[in-house]
C-alpha cells in the first residue's frame, strides 16, 4: 500500500512544476537597410570616394533595439535586435546611398586597390527612440577629406541629425521610426557632401 502511494505521488509531481509558465518569446532580427529613393548612374570623371568604417559611440555597439522609457531609463531589448550592429549597417547604408547618388565615379570600401580622391569616415552618435517625446533620433558625425592635396584638406566636418515620429510604442513602430530618422540623416549627408564635391 505504501509503495502504491509513492508511485501515485511521483506521477502527480511529474505533471506540475514550481516554475511559472511563460510563453516562449522568439528573437526578431531587424535589417537596418535603407536605400536612396532613386539610383543614379556614376558620374564619369567625378572623384572616387572611399567610405571608411563608421564607428559606434559608447553604448551603441549592441544589437538590441534601444529606447528611453517613460522614467528616463535606457532600455536595450533582448528579443528585438538589429540583424547586425547598427554602426556596421549604417556604414553599408552610407556607402550604398552615396554610390546611388551619382556624385562619384566610384564609391569604395576599405581594401579596394583603387586610389581614392576623397575619404569619408564617421561615428554613429545617436540611434534611439524616446517614449516621452514620441520620437526616434539618429545622429551621424562625419568627416570628409580631400586626399589629393598634401597635406589632406578637410572639406566637411559635421554632425547630421534627424528625428521621426513614433506611430506607437511597440517595437515595430520604434524600428520603423528609427529607420525613417536614418533616411533623413542620409539625405542631409548627401546635400552637404554634394556641396563640397561640386564646389
Amino acid at each position: 500500500m505504501k509503495r502504491r502511494w509513492l508511485l501515485l505521488s511521483g506521477a502527480a509531481l511529474t505533471g506540475c512544476s514550481v516554475l511559472p509558465q511563460q510563453p516562449y518569446l522568439q528573437r526578431r532580427d531587424w535589417p537596418l537597410d535603407v536605400q536612396r529613393p532613386q539610383s543614379l548612374p556614376p558620374r564619369p570623371h567625378a572623384p572616387v570616394l572611399l567610405v571608411r568604417s563608421i564607428r559606434a559611440a559608447p553604448g551603441l555597439e549592441v544589437r538590441g533595439v534601444q529606447w528611453l522609457q517613460r522614467d528616463g531609463s535606457l532600455h536595450t531589448d533582448y528579443y528585438e535586435q538589429w540583424a547586425v550592429p547598427p554602426a556596421q549597417a549604417v556604414e553599408d547604408d552610407v556607402r550604398r546611398w552615396l554610390s546611388d547618388s551619382g556624385l562619384f565615379s566610384a564609391v569604395l570600401a576599405p581594401g579596394s586597390r583603387l586610389n581614392a580622391d576623397m575619404t569619408l569616415e564617421g561615428e554613429l552618435t545617436q540611434f534611439t527612440a524616446d517614449l516621452n517625446t514620441g520620437t526616434a533620433r539618429a545622429a551621424l558625425s562625419l568627416v570628409l577629406l580631400d586626399q589629393r592635396p598634401n597635406p589632406y584638406k578637410v572639406l566637411l566636418q559635421k554632425t547630421e541629425s534627424a528625428t521621426a515620429n513614433l506611430a506607437g510604442t511597440d517595437p515595430v513602430s520604434i524600428v520603423a521610426a528609427q529607420k525613417a530618422a536614418l533616411v533623413e540623416v542620409l539625405q542631409q549627408m548627401e546635400v552637404d557632401v554634394a556641396a563640397q564635391v561640386r564646389g
